[in-house]
């Protein structure tokens, strides 16, 4: 199941709401001796709905995801009952945590690189479970912040399955570190503010996946798959820029909504994207895009291998090799990972000493010719494809320029413009404006309110216009 599914929007999540609202009353009912609010009625509803919501589309695989929070839940209470060994328990913990992802994600990929090798093994055909990259790097977040006593270890097991298995975030992201919602499992409250913030924040993620990045999966798939033998070098362009786009908005929009969501029942989820396409620099790109990855490579893997101070050429790109890894068990994926990696590292020691001396506008130019280049190496798993695209994409297509490329370009030209446009800082634009104009006066309020209410209800229509019959309407990162 995905939020931009009809069934979600108008059984599941009308369900959950009303389940919640109804152990909101309860756990109100039910004051702990202190006189302090309980949430475990509400917590339990919590994940009840987040399990059926991933056993929707993965039975079988709930109960790997069970086992996963049973392991971590004991390692948890190892490490915080043992002083002698609570660097054994930790390492044991991560050991688990990495086998059971390596087991599903990777083993059928390093076992095919030994028969290209000549070394005959069996190449097993595993599914890989939905979002288990997600929740494995959960759990180790929540061993890791255990172990460094910067977060309480989690006593019920229940709790600690809430917070790896929430729905808003379970499947796509953004990864939640432990130590920003452990405080919240227990002690959270929802004020109508939140609560309409929140559905206004879920509502744009959906009209960017619908509207924007749903419509651009067609060009992209137009170009990069159905006319890939036939590409001109504008249509490779065309079709890189669009899945450029695609992406931004399909997974922002899903950050979006999970952060909306988890708004609207009391958890504060970080920012997992402020405007990549803004960015100045290779390096402020990755400052701005899949920020909760970013962080949790640098606090987890670069800073303890000496991050500034020791090896730090080494440790980039030990952690951008790990990066693309982490995004799929293929070559492509790691060669991505390492055409940044090294991009970062050698502007480390040439642009980011003097890029306060270059117009911006050629650090920008600069930053999306790479941004695209690198998305053409995501793209494609295949190599005899990826050749292909790129021989197209650097001026030895079919042809220059065709009817097709044109067609595209003009057909769709409203749709490049709503594109490029929200690419933009547009909410804090406005918000700043709205604040010159109207200060704090009460004027303001109405104001807001209403034209967010028009436009939640507009989005809304528009996009279960656009859901009907639709035939491409998967999250991109949901196969990571």
């Amino acid at each position: 199941m995905v939020f931009s599914n009809l069934f979600f929007l108008f059984v599941f999540l009308p369900a959950f709401l009303l389940s919640y609202l109804v152990a909101t009353w309860v756990d109100r009912q039910m004051l702990s001796g202190e006189g302090t609010r309980s949430n475990r009625a509400k917590n339990l509803v919590l994940v009840c709905f987040s399990l059926i919501f991933y056993a929707w589309g993965e039975p079988v695989y709930v109960f790997l995801m069970l086992f996963c929070v049973l392991v971590n839940y004991l390692v948890g209470l190892w490490i915080n009952r043992e002083e002698r060994h609570r660097l054994l328990a930790l390492v044991i913990g991560l050991i688990a945590n990495i086998a059971i992802l390596g087991t599903f994600k990777y083993l059928g990929f390093l076992a095919q690189q030994l028969c290209d090798l000549g070394i005959e093994v069996a190449v097993p055909t595993i599914a890989l479970p939905i979002g288990i990259s997600f929740y494995t790097f959960q759990s180790i977040s929540y061993l890791i912040d255990v172990y460094r006593k910067e977060s309480p270890v989690q006593r019920r097991f229940v709790d600690l399955l809430l917070y790896i298995s929430m729905f808003p975030q379970l499947i796509a992201g953004p990864i939640v570190r432990y130590g920003t919602v452990a405080k919240e499992i227990h002690h959270r409250k929802v004020t109508v503010e939140d609560f309409a913030n929140g559905i206004y924040r879920f509502l744009l993620g959906l009209g960017k996946k619908v509207i924007i990045a749903n419509q651009l999966s067609e060009i992209s798939d137009q170009f990069l798959v159905n006319g890939l033998n036939s590409l001109t070098t504008a249509g490779a362009w065309i079709g890189i820029v669009a899945f450029t786009l695609q992406i931004y908005f399909d997974f922002s929009g899903y950050s979006d909504m999970a952060i909306g969501l988890g708004r609207c029942l009391g958890f504060h989820f970080n920012e997992n994207f402020r405007h990549p396409y803004c960015c100045n620099s290779i390096t402020d790109f990755w400052r701005r895009w899949h920020i909760s990855l970013g962080s949790f490579f640098r606090d987890y893997v670069y800073i303890p291998l000496g991050g500034n101070r020791r090896h730090q050429a080494v440790n980039i790109l030990v952690v951008w090799f790990l990066t693309g890894m982490w995004h799929g068990a293929s070559w492509n994926f790691i060669i991505w990972g390492v055409y940044f990696g090294l991009i970062v590292m050698m502007e480390k020691y040439t642009l980011l000493r003097v890029h306060e001396r270059i117009p911006a506008v050629f650090l920008h130019i600069y930053s999306m010719l790479l941004v695209i280049a690198g998305w053409g190496i995501f793209y494609f798993d295949d190599f005899h494809q990826m050749v292909v695209f790129f021989q197209s994409f650097f001026g030895n297509g079919a042809s220059h320029f065709d009817f097709v490329d044109e067609s595209a370009l003009l057909d769709n030209f409203w749709l490049w413009v709503v594109a490029i446009f929200f690419c933009l800082p547009i909410r804090t634009t406005v918000g700043e404006w709205t604040d010159r104009l109207l200060g704090d006066s009460s004027m303001k309020s109405v104001v807001v309110s209403t034209t967010r209410i028009i436009l939640s209800v507009a989005i809304l229509i528009l996009s279960t216009a656009l859901l009907v019959g639709a035939t491409n309407n998967a999250f991109i990162y949901t196969r990571f």
